[in-house]
């Protein structure tokens, strides 16, 4: 029996197709979802390896009037950079959600870093406070860039700080927005919100912290670096990067005196930064104040005070997989752009 053949979408079809303002758009209704109950737990599986590992995540959602199944399979490793490999590579299988039809097949890295920033804005935009100028971004890689450009969409930055264990990657962050990188970019990065932003190397860590607002945490360490007191009242903190049991970037004691956000709240307890402090006995599942989605959804409320410091533990949910997926695909069909592979050929 026939069936429809797949569409194959790579990296540059991916980062092409999938805006930014559509991408956080898709991500927030995905959490909102979520948070009605409307859309079903995703699932999640973890296989360590030697240096890093793998995780499949799979969820169902509806995107518009179309039920949509996805699947992502990445590989999580940090010593890449020294392969000259990317750290996270995949790929992500989109299925009809009413007939398991493979829809498509796309890159999980460009995925994954476009839908991991979503939601930090759509985070930022319910929990940081609304007059937020000034960023730190802890750790310059791929995910920074990404994560630098879907807040500075949402919140009036005029300065950010940026810090890495590396100098060179400080540097190449920093060119990345200055004027010569702006000539370099292509048109769909070349947003009016980068007009008058100050990108610059922090001369340290602690002086960063202490005069931003915001403070996006997206480093593999797997040794805490933000601790209780070192941050601006009232600052709001993404901490994106802690991924598995090992990682971790926010100490305990500061989730413990902070209002904690999770994206799951059952994943971050599995394995993020709140993993920690509920290992250490300092917090439990019921300490934390909501699950971004519930914030979306109206059921449990956003940010109630300009002085308080409010963590969005982000471990990455499937369901922003779906939604990301399912915008790039939809938008390729589109624009008839990616190759036509049949399977049952």
């Amino acid at each position: 029996m026939a069936r429809p053949a797949a569409r194959i979408l790579t990296r540059g079809d991916v980062e092409a197709l999938l805006d930014a303002d559509t991408c956080r758009a898709a991500v927030a209704e995905a959490f909102r979802l979520y948070g009605t109950g409307e859309a079903a737990a995703p699932s999640v599986l973890g296989l360590p390896r030697p240096g890093g590992g793998f995780h499949v995540k799979a969820g169902v959602l509806a995107h518009g009037p179309r039920a949509y199944f996805a699947a992502k399979v990445n590989g999580n490793f940090s010593g890449n950079d020294a392969r000259g490999l990317l750290r996270i590579q995949g790929v992500v299988v989109l299925c009809d959600g009413e007939t398991g039809t493979v829809l498509s097949l796309l890159d999980s890295a460009s995925i994954t870093e476009l839908r991991t920033a979503a939601a930090t804005a759509v985070a930022a935009t319910f929990l940081a406070r609304p007059d937020s100028a000034t960023a730190t971004i802890c750790g310059c890689g791929a995910q920074a860039s990404a994560q630098l450009r879907a807040l500075a969409r949402v919140l009036p930055l005029t300065r950010v700080f940026a810090h890495d264990a590396k100098p060179e990657q400080v540097a190449r962050f920093v060119e990345d927005f200055s004027m010569k990188g702006r000539e370099k970019e292509s048109v769909r990065w070349n947003p009016v919100e980068r007009c008058g932003l100050v990108v610059e190397g922090a001369a340290s860590l602690a002086s960063a912290l202490a005069s931003s607002d915001v403070v996006v945490a997206c480093t593999p360490s797997k040794k805490a670096y933000l601790f209780e007191g070192s941050l601006k009242r009232g600052a709001f903190v993404a901490a994106v990067g802690a991924d598995a049991e090992d990682k971790q970037e926010v100490d305990a004691a500061l989730l413990v005196s902070a209002k904690v956000v999770t994206d799951v709240t059952a994943q971050c307890a599995a394995f993020g930064d709140l993993h920690h402090a509920i290992r250490a006995g300092l917090l439990t599942m019921g300490d934390v104040h909501a699950e971004l989605g519930e914030v979306v959804a109206g059921v449990k409320p956003r940010r109630t005070s300009d002085d308080e410091v409010i963590v969005f533990d982000s471990t990455g949910m499937a369901l922003q997989d779906v939604a990301a997926a399912a915008a790039a695909f939809e938008a390729a069909e589109r624009a008839g752009r990616g190759a036509l592979v049949d399977f049952g050929a």
